[in-house]
């Protein structure tokens, strides 16, 4: 089965948006079947945009003594970094025999992704790779609370009032 069908209501019923999406449905669909229809909002390429102009102004702006760190490599390891500290992340957990073996460990994984963060608590290694914020990955919703999250965070990172960093790359989006 293919993608979305844009479909139109029109106050009684579902209708293709145009020819286009009519020759479709005629090919995926057959007359007289029932179909689950599920509403599906795509977030804007605008608020897409804007979000990573704003995490890359964010970048710009970071304090110098956050210099060398990880996370401050790129826009992207900031993002990154930034979408794991707000729990949009997943989490990987490995126990160790011992102290010795997690640091042995995480020494091995560091290096395999520079966008996790690798944390080692006693003999337990646990590895955060951040969430994709894709438009497959993360619908409409998700992503804007993801983006407000992460926005806060940097403003809060960097030490400027919530809202900041927003407001400031609009121009840049």
């Amino acid at each position: 089965m293919g993608g979305p069908v844009l479909l139109q209501w029109n106050g009684e019923a579902f209708q293709p948006a145009n020819r286009h999406w009519a020759s479709q449905c005629d090919k995926r669909f057959v007359v007289g079947e029932f179909y689950t229809l599920a509403e599906h909002n795509d977030r804007s390429m605008n608020t897409h945009r804007h979000y990573f102009a704003s995490v890359a102004e964010a970048w710009k702006n970071l304090p110098e003594h956050f210099s060398g760190l990880p996370f401050t490599e790129s826009a992207e390891h900031l993002r990154a970094y930034a979408l794991i500290r707000t729990g949009y992340c997943d989490a990987h957990t490995i126990v160790c025999s011992s102290k010795a073996e997690a640091s042995r460990m995480a020494a091995f994984i560091r290096p395999i992704d520079g966008f996790s963060i690798v944390d080692v608590k006693e003999a337990t290694v646990t590895r955060y790779v951040a969430k994709s914020q894709s438009m497959k990955a993360m619908d409409k919703q998700e992503f804007q609370q993801s983006k407000v999250a992460v926005l806060d965070f940097l403003d809060d990172l960097i030490g400027v009032e919530r809202g900041t960093t927003h407001r400031n790359a609009g121009s840049a989006a």
